[in-house]
């Protein structure tokens, strides 16, 4: 079954504005004192709640760091469905990557984030909670991508690959990005325009059909 997602509500609005305050005060305790030391209860003090809200928001530790992609995977839809339809999908998600920079959590340090990075890499449970949400995210920027191109007039077949491999290549790119711009303290933006530019001089960015 395909993902979709309509627009929430505005408590639903108010919510996520919430974790997303949530993840910055617990990045950067994190990057402070490290993700095993850091407990519920730091996080919730530093961030001017009780524990008892805390758990209204996340149900733990492990599942506040996932909530971080959550958050992206949303920002990643909305910042699509912001392109005009009649652009080049490649040109498009390039643009949704650029758009959402430091919009998950704007205050956190590139340090910060790359630590973060690594504990997720390192923990087997934190890697297959992001590994599935990846894949809910690429699952719904290919619902947009595909919904785009009928509002452009010019709609895939339904057996045509192009908007899954458009995406899946994109997300291959960001996944480089995030991998080299960790272990070089790199900036992630250029990064992962950089590795989306190798795949735009290769003539398989041409099978995009708008």
């Amino acid at each position: 079954m395909t993902p979709s997602r309509t627009r929430s509500p505005l408590r639903d609005v108010a919510r996520r504005a919430v974790q997303g305050e949530l993840i910055s005060v617990a990045q950067r305790l994190f990057g402070e004192h490290g993700y095993e030391d850091t407990t519920v209860d730091a996080i919730a003090t530093a961030a001017g709640m009780s524990r008892r809200s805390f758990f209204r928001y996340f149900s733990s530790k492990e599942e506040l760091v996932l909530g971080k992609y959550e958050l992206v995977g949303e920002q990643l839809q909305d910042a699509l469905q912001a392109r005009p339809d009649d652009e080049p999908l490649w040109d498009a998600l390039q643009a949704m990557f650029a758009a959402i920079s430091g919009k998950a959590v704007p205050d956190a340090s590139a340090q910060t984030v790359h630590a973060i990075e690594r504990v997720v890499e390192e923990s087997p449970s934190l890697r297959a909670g992001y590994l599935y949400r990846l894949d809910v995210m690429q699952r719904l920027l290919v619902a947009e991508a595909r919904d785009r191109a009928v509002r452009a007039g010019v709609p895939y077949a339904e057996d045509d690959p192009t908007p899954e491999a458009l995406v899946g290549s994109a997300f291959a790119c960001m996944t480089a990005a995030r991998t080299v711009a960790a272990s070089a303290e790199a900036s992630w933006e250029d990064t992962v325009a950089r590795a989306m530019g190798v795949i735009r001089h290769d003539p398989y960015r041409n099978t995009s059909r708008r």
